[in-house]
């Protein structure tokens, strides 16, 4: 993957940065648009994953780059953190944050997709889509060593799930990789990025936070659990959609895979994993909490610019 189209002026400072055109200090983040600021931070994380083919790998380190991402990031975990501030679980825990999120009423791009989308509005939202499911459970890997034994032991079942349980054709994303393709669309990772809008972004540069930071430990696994919780029956309603459409059936199979996967995976990621965090270490509640809501609020988000969009 090469580094994606400047949005602004800190993202085409960056990418010069990247390229060892200018020093990987003085930076100005005093006024940011907001594609500006999400693709910037979006890059910046990518260096932590598999990075850019024309990027030096040992910019990952670069303390300068770092002082820049943790500006980016005091910006957007505000912005979240202020959103989530009326959000409120019940106790028990593990109940509680299952109710929180059935309650979640927000919009549906799935049930879009299935009744109305047209062919090109589903490999469009593919394509956005595309940005998180090439990488699939990747951010949340990185918590795994930053946990107790319950949540660790539980997290790392259902990401064997997630990696194909240890089958390279089953991993996730080189199933939605290979739908990609048989759709006539470009497989590779980040191949749509300058086409993702903001909140696209956004919604990957949530998990990524989460995951790479040790404190956050507790929205990483909130995040996932709302994911997990709220994606069975919209995986029903994409792979209905998909052959409404005519695209292959590789394409539906992906979303097919998710239908009894995540019926699973939502017990085990709200009780056996954020469940025994909170009793182990009960510090991360309100972090869970975060999390969870914040997956929640952003993918509503998405699907309203979505929908509105298509609708003008």
């Amino acid at each position: 993957m090469l580094t994606p189209k400047a949005r602004g002026p800190l993202s085409a400072d960056l990418f010069d940065a990247l390229h060892g055109s200018r020093p990987t200090t003085g930076w100005d983040v005093a006024s940011l648009d907001e594609d500006d600021l999400q693709l910037s931070l979006w890059a910046l994380y990518e260096l932590a994953y598999r990075g850019f083919d024309d990027v030096d790998a040992a910019l990952e380190w670069d303390p300068g780059l770092l002082g820049l991402r943790a500006s980016l990031e005091s910006v957007v975990e505000a912005r979240w953190r202020s959103r989530a501030e009326a959000a409120e679980v019940q106790e028990p825990f593990a109940d509680g944050l299952m109710s929180f999120i059935e309650a979640d009423d927000g919009a549906s791009l799935a049930g879009f997709a299935q009744r109305k989308a047209t062919r090109e509005q589903v490999l469009e939202l593919l394509r956005w889509r595309s940005i998180y499911h090439l990488k699939e459970a990747d951010p949340t890997s990185f918590t795994l060593p930053r946990l107790p034994v319950r949540a660790q032991a539980a997290l790392a079942a259902l990401q064997y799930d997630e990696y194909g349980g240890g089958d390279p054709a089953r991993l996730h994303r080189h199933l939605f990789a290979t739908g990609m393709s048989d759709a006539g669309l470009r497989p590779d990772e980040g191949a749509y990025v300058d086409e993702a809008p903001a909140i696209v972004l956004e919604q990957n540069n949530a998990l990524s936070m989460f995951g790479l930071h040790r404190r956050l430990r507790g929205a990483s696994l909130g995040h996932l659990a709302a994911f997990e919780a709220t994606s069975s029956l919209p995986s029903r309603r994409m792979a209905a959609g998909l052959r409404r459409v005519g695209l292959p059936e590789s394409v539906a199979a992906y979303y097919d895979e998710h239908v009894e996967a995540d019926a699973v995976h939502e017990q085990l990621a709200v009780r056996l994993i954020c469940g025994t965090l909170v009793e182990d270490e009960p510090e991360t509640r309100g972090d869970v909490v975060l999390g969870a809501f914040t997956c929640l609020d952003l993918e509503n988000r998405f699907a309203t610019w979505a929908l509105e969009r298509w609708a003008a």
